[in-house]
């Protein structure tokens, strides 16, 4: 059964009340990806990490756990999922390690170089222009930098009958591999995504 396109359409820019209900369920149903994509980072305890479409920030605190003398900056293009992130992390964020920021992915508010890895879980279907995304995200990375990227791809029928195609773009695995490498990356671990959600990660040049 395809999703209305309404609750589709919190899920890409969430507001008002029923984009704090998405918010809540989202933090629920994307945890356990959430994970797969922090462990397959390999994070370490000095660690600057972006995490881009942070949503309501439950991975903000977890990477802060996991990085407890590194710096992690979120970005979401949704006003309201940045109030949220923001009261999630307060704590964090008084204390100078969290930083949560209003951005979309194609112009990234920060200087080349700048983060030693990054994460995107299930945000890319909402990019405007994939290949542009990529290109930003690795131009903030250091070189060596891991990017960690997770999303379901057009193998996975159920999911391309669930959601509606005006909102939710999934890519072919290999385009998304291929953009990446144009992009400066080197993929060094790629996880199929017919019968669960593709894992990907690159290394920037």
């Amino acid at each position: 059964m395809r999703r209305p396109q309404f609750i589709a359409e919190h899920a890409r820019n969430a507001r008002g009340l029923l984009g704090r209900l998405i918010a809540f369920i989202m933090a629920r149903e994307t945890w356990s990806q959430n994970l797969r994509v922090m462990d397959a980072l390999r994070i370490e305890q000095a660690d600057h990490i972006l995490e881009v479409g942070c949503g309501h920030g439950r991975s903000l605190t977890e990477l802060a756990a996991r990085a407890p003398q590194g710096h992690i900056v979120g970005v979401d293009p949704s006003e309201l999922m940045v109030e949220i992130a923001e009261q999630r992390t307060r704590p964090l964020i008084e204390a100078a390690r969290v930083e949560v920021v209003h951005s979309g992915v194609e112009s990234l508010p920060f200087p080349d170089g700048v983060f030693d890895k990054a994460q995107c879980v299930h945000v890319l279907y909402f990019w405007k222009d994939v290949e542009t995304s990529l290109r930003e995200i690795a131009r903030v990375l250091k070189p060596g930098g891991r990017l960690g990227l997770l999303f379901r791809t057009n193998a996975d029928s159920k999911a391309i009958a669930s959601f509606p195609p005006e909102i939710y773009s999934f890519p072919a695995l290999v385009d998304v591999s291929a953009a990446l490498e144009r992009a400066g990356m080197d993929i060094h671990l790629v996880e199929d995504g017919a019968s669960q959600p593709a894992l990907v990660l690159a290394m920037k040049r």
